[in-house]
């Protein structure tokens, strides 16, 4: 069973993200005091008295535009109005009632959901004048809160669990594959996941910089869960001028510390560039699964050699990163994109991949009997044994006489050994060498 949907909607710059923030228990959504921060429907999970429940911001809705991106927001808002079980109505409870109030209202009754007035900004103990005016909006008794200080929101979240449906899932969940899709501005990381959802869930544009937000969307695949994180395309640092493009920048790189898996989205027309070198960095620092989507492959003049040329060229600009999977593809007419689960599964298999002490001391064994391990001055390095300490990645500690003995080479030449006898492709894997008795 799915999860309740809590989302909350209403018009630019009346406190949406400070609450989805407040509720979500953690800063996820960018707040500052600008309006049309908040483009896209941001997902996070939520719980109130042992209930879980998926939660929504969206973008400020202006009911009436031309402008693209406002007329883009006013969609977001409706399909996360036409996916949610309860609906938060967020109103600046010291400016009071507005037009654009009133047509969001008309809106949200036309929907048919079950809404909740909240009247935000409600700073002190005393109740303005102004929460009086909401009640000609028809949704019932405004429940006033203040988002920014915490006030009021044990009774707001006791409202909204009441009105979750008895047919939705409120219990803890586990099992889910975190992927960020990671890569420059304009890559078409949102393309991508849109067509990998089959639907428009998130914003997309050929505006550098459309996606502002780290993006929490849930997919299944029969019985195997996702949540896709849309991230900040990452800029260079010289060409980051405002707050906004800043937040965004942390974000993204939040996303990645978050994630399981990175799809590393490439511009195929460009190639693999210094900062995409640099973000691909971060995820392999971080020691994340990885595979490379190299995107708009279908814009790629071709002959017989381009896709070895290609291939080439990327393993040696990302080769810290040789153990990723390289998939062209092309967001905009689907080519290979119905690979990407698949290869979602196996890589996020390959980072939580756990080898038994036995076997692994089995493969180093073999390893030692083909090449001798270096030695120095008389002495040789002697490898005693290993053991898998962790995953997400996987870790080894390996046990030796002398750690001075053992060269970066041999060391590198043992982590392809294991490679070689375990696979662990689209995952770092990380050799730790400890003198016995450490």
């Amino acid at each position: 069973m799915a999860r309740p949907v809590v989302a909350i909607v209403g018009r630019p710059n009346v406190g949406k993200s400070t609450l989805f923030n407040r509720l979500a228990g953690k800063r996820i959504a960018i707040v500052e005091d600008k309006p049309g921060v908040t483009r896209d429907r941001i997902y996070a999970e939520a719980e109130w008295l042992n209930k879980y429940f998926t939660l929504i911001d969206t973008g400020g809705i202006e009911p009436d535009t031309e402008d693209i991106i406002l007329s883009q927001m006013r969609r977001q808002a409706q399909i996360a109005i036409d996916t949610a079980d309860v609906i938060l109505f967020v109103v600046d409870g010291i400016e009071g009632l507005t037009s654009t109030d009133r047509e969001v209202a008309n809106m949200l009754r036309k929907s048919k959901k079950k809404v909740l007035l909240v009247c935000n900004k409600i700073d002190t103990p005393m109740t303005p004048d102004t929460i009086y005016e909401f009640y000609e909006l028809g949704l019932g008794d405004p429940i006033a809160i203040s988002a920014s200080q915490g006030l009021g929101i044990g009774d707001l979240l006791d409202a909204v669990i009441e009105l979750f449906p008895e047919d939705k899932d409120t219990e803890y969940e586990e099992g889910v594959i975190k992927v960020a899709v990671i890569g420059k501005p304009n890559a078409g990381k949102s393309s991508l996941i849109n067509k990998i959802l089959g639907e428009d869930r998130v914003i997309v544009s050929d505006i550098p910089g459309t996606t502002r937000d780290a993006i929490d969307t849930p997919f299944q695949v029969g019985e195997d869960k996702f949540v896709f994180i849309d991230t900040a395309g990452i800029r260079r640092r010289k060409k980051i001028n405002e707050n906004i493009e800043k937040y965004s920048v942390i974000r993204a790189l939040t996303a990645i510390e978050r994630a399981d898996v990175c799809l590393l989205v490439i511009d195929s027309l460009e190639s693999v560039t210094e900062q995409d070198a640099k973000i691909a960095g971060y995820a392999h620092e971080n020691g994340k699964a990885t595979i490379i989507i190299m995107n708009k492959w279908d814009l790629v003049e071709k002959d017989d050699k381009t896709y070895l040329r290609y291939e080439k060229e990327i393993r040696e600009r990302l080769s810290f990163m040789s153990y990723a999977p390289i998939l062209f593809i092309s967001a905009k007419t689907g080519q290979r994109v119905n690979r990407i689960i698949d290869l979602i599964k196996k890589v996020s298999n390959n980072h939580s991949m756990r080898i038994s002490t036995g076997v692994l001391n089995d493969i180093i064994g073999e390893a030692v009997l083909m090449n001798q391990p270096p030695s120095d001055k008389g002495r040789r390095l002697k490898i005693y044994y290993g053991t898998q300490v962790g995953i997400k990645p996987p870790k080894f500690v390996i046990f030796i006489n002398d750690i001075e003995l053992m060269h970066f080479s041999y060391q590198r030449y043992l982590e392809n050994q294991i490679r070689q006898a375990f696979g662990f492709e689209g995952t770092p894997i990380q050799l730790e060498f400890k003198e016995k008795g450490d």
